[in-house]
């Protein structure tokens, strides 16, 4: 397996900095507006863009994370069912803006079915959705992020793989994996 670095730790702060002005500039106070993680990797990197926006800013965003195992059109089409994570969102969406935060948006599936898990938790007055990296030519569903990270032109037998630190890596980085394998 080959692979390819994308951005190393210093350049993914440097990303995380210009996300986190571009929502300083669009959403100035932040009055209404609130972050959800989708589970199980989006909820290292939303941690992140809160962090710096309280850093920049001094604004204590709230902030959740979402589980959209029950919400996926191939849930039950797999031999084995995918472990579903927690999601905590303790607070009302209903009239506010949600930031949607993943790592990878790749075929636009499990937005949709955050943007239905999301409607639990009530009716949002805007839903934007922030990615680190946004695979080109890959989507299934005309879904497309509203802030990127890095766009990453690539093909089926790829994989983007983002290392947090976080979660054990020995930093934050992210790969591309060439393999011989179809999605």
């Amino acid at each position: 397996m080959q692979k390819r670095l994308i951005l190393d730790s210093r350049l993914i702060d440097i990303t995380i900095d210009r996300l986190c002005q571009q929502l300083i500039e669009n959403h100035q106070h932040f009055s209404d507006t609130v972050l959800i993680g989708l589970q199980p990797r989006g909820i290292f990197f939303s941690r992140l863009i809160r962090q710096r926006i309280n850093k920049l800013i001094s604004v204590e965003l709230p902030l959740g994370y979402l589980d959209t195992t029950f919400y996926r059109d191939d849930f039950r089409r797999r031999d084995v069912p995918k472990k579903a994570n927690e999601t905590r969102i303790n607070f009302i969406i209903e009239d506010k803006n949600v930031i949607l935060i993943d790592d990878v948006l790749f075929t636009g599936r499990s937005v949709r079915a955050a943007l239905d898990a999301m409607l639990a938790f009530g009716r949002p007055s805007r839903v934007e959705l922030l990615v680190l990296v946004n695979r080109k030519y890959s989507r299934d569903l005309p879904i497309e992020p509203d802030y990127v990270g890095r766009n990453v032109n690539t093909i089926d037998s790829q994989i983007v793989r983002v290392e947090w630190k976080e979660q054990g890596d020995k930093e934050n980085s992210i790969l591309l994996l060439n393999t011989n394998m179809k999605r």
